[in-house]
């Protein structure tokens, strides 16, 4: 319910909007929620008087925009022409086996988020790992692994909150 509102409060501050503005829309919503659930892509339709599906079709042609939340660790894998050549598909291939997740997509648990990007401009340092804004270089299969499972280990070292 509270990110209803929230949504609806984004929405509310483009009260005369028209086609032109759905892609700031779609940035603002996201930017608020974290992620463009299905219930936020309705809301910016019906505001819009677009078809739902054509603001998805928007939402899926840029990559910005996500459609799950994050995880609290977010992971970045550059597939860039370098960190291609130096193995960033295997360390892909890696984390998607490791996590039960395609890029995209956030563990059940919601611990971990995997994306692909272009580019992260690190291009001496490939294969390019990101966990959470902090850059991981020359990044391995087995690197990449440790790195997942050194967050594990945080979590489970983090007291749990109690009632």
């Amino acid at each position: 319910m509270e990110q209803t509102s929230k949504v609806q409060q984004v929405i509310d501050r483009f009260e005369r909007a028209g086609r032109d503005s759905l892609i700031p829309i779609l940035q603002a919503v996201q930017h608020e929620q974290g992620y463009l659930s299905e219930d936020a892509v309705a809301s910016i339709s019906r505001h819009l008087a677009i078809p739902a599906s054509k603001v998805y079709g928007v939402a899926t042609f840029y990559n910005q925009f996500r459609f799950q939340p994050k995880g609290k660790y977010h992971i970045l894998i550059c597939r860039g022409t370098a960190c291609h050549v130096k193995g960033s598909a295997k360390v892909l291939e890696a984390i998607c086996k490791h996590l039960k997740v395609e890029p995209g997509r956030t563990t059940r648990d919601k611990l971990f988020s995997l994306e692909t990007v272009a580019c992260m401009g690190a291009c001496a340092l490939s294969p390019v790992l990101c966990i959470n804004e902090e850059f991981h270089a020359k990044v391995s299969p087995a690197k990449a692994i440790k790195l997942i499972e050194a967050c594990r280990e945080l979590e489970a070292a983090r007291p749990t909150a109690t009632a």
